[in-house]
């Protein structure tokens, strides 16, 4: 069974940059597009970043087009998002998936506090 392990989360105040990670196992990672999503309160599940297989395109959402950075390392099955200048509606639980799959891990939480 694929596990994807989501870590990095936690209290941050507006302005600061946080990293997430995600760590795959028992996965051909190396050929797997990698996604993340947030839940944030109230809101749908929205699609934050997406980095595919070698090449590595990576493309983003509108709301965090410009200040993040999704990239990979298919020797550590893992893929990371770096947030920066994050603001409070940056608040929710983010997941990592498996592009085109029904693999999620639990999530991260991160919420942003004046």
């Amino acid at each position: 069974q694929v596990q994807l392990v989501e870590s990095g989360g936690g209290l941050v105040h507006p302005g600061d940059s946080l990293t997430l990670s995600c760590v795959a196992s028992r996965l051909a990672f190396s050929g797997s597009e990698m996604r993340w999503y947030r839940q944030s309160p109230g809101k749908e599940r929205e699609l934050v970043a997406t980095i595919s297989k070698r090449p590595s395109i990576k493309t983003y959402g509108d709301s965090v087009k410009g200040r993040s950075f999704i990239y990979r390392d298919d020797n550590e099955n893992t893929v990371w998002l770096q947030l920066n200048s994050v603001t409070p509606e940056d608040t929710g639980v983010y997941y990592c998936n498996v592009g085109n799959s029904n693999f999620w891990g639990r999530g991260t939480t991160v919420s942003v506090i004046s």
